[in-house]
């Protein structure tokens, strides 16, 4: 079944462009647990094949992610944190995850929305959390651009880089990859390098959180 719904993922983005990008893009920060990679990576692919222009699909994926995290933002603001865990079952989110991302969220305060954005899982719910804290509208969004701006742009890059790199690979093995399958030898290679941009970003992350934090407290002391 999963593997039938990341190829008609895959269909739809080959028909619809750019716009299957944002609107999956926008599915995958709100409410369904979407994995970006499915939507990007092979955007980023169709981008070296010369189908897509690599700005208009960074765009794509980033105003998409917007778009979704906006969603969950103002579902937070107008319903409330007790209806969103007591409903939220429905729609695959754990009260788990919520309380995680919350506490995630009052740790580290609004650049969370910007760190959440490269961290997977958290990535999912940080919009909620900043609607229930009321967080300042512009600010959100700002943060959840740049920090969606850059994922997108690194999984495009990946999915090019792919493309580059395993020439005689087809599209659909790039997809397979993320299936429950079991995995060809290059499609375990993928996975491999995945695994290890989800490690260097996290590092990338944990240096961003340390500089904030550093200039937040230069700040108070002023």
């Amino acid at each position: 079944m999963i593997h039938t719904i990341i190829h008609t993922i895959l269909d739809i983005i080959e028909s619809f462009g750019y716009f299957g990008i944002f609107i999956f893009m926008a599915i995958e920060s709100s409410v369904l647990p979407l994995p970006s990679e499915v939507v990007m990576i092979p955007a980023g692919y169709l981008v070296w094949e010369g189908k897509m222009n690599p700005v208009l699909a960074i765009l794509a994926g980033t105003f998409g992610s917007l778009a979704g995290a906006l969603c969950n933002y103002f579902i937070a603001i107008k319903i409330g944190r007790i209806f969103v865990i007591k409903y939220g079952k429905y729609f695959f989110m754990k009260e788990k995850s919520l309380v995680t991302t919350e506490k995630f969220f009052n740790k580290h305060g609004e650049i969370s929305t910007f760190i959440g954005r490269l961290i997977p899982v958290v990535r999912h719910y940080i919009s909620l959390p900043a609607g229930l804290a009321k967080m300042n509208l512009v600010r959100f969004s700002i943060f959840t651009l740049i920090g969606a701006g850059i994922w997108v742009s690194i999984l495009t890059g990946f999915g090019y880089w792919l493309g580059d790199t395993f020439s005689g690979i087809d599209i659909n093995e790039i997809v397979d990859t993320f299936g429950r399958g079991e995995l060809d030898s290059t499609q375990q290679d993928i996975k491999a390098k995945m695994r290890l941009i989800v490690v260097v970003v996290l590092g990338f992350v944990c240096i961003c959180a340390l500089i904030y934090m550093w200039f937040m407290r230069k700040r108070k002391q002023k």
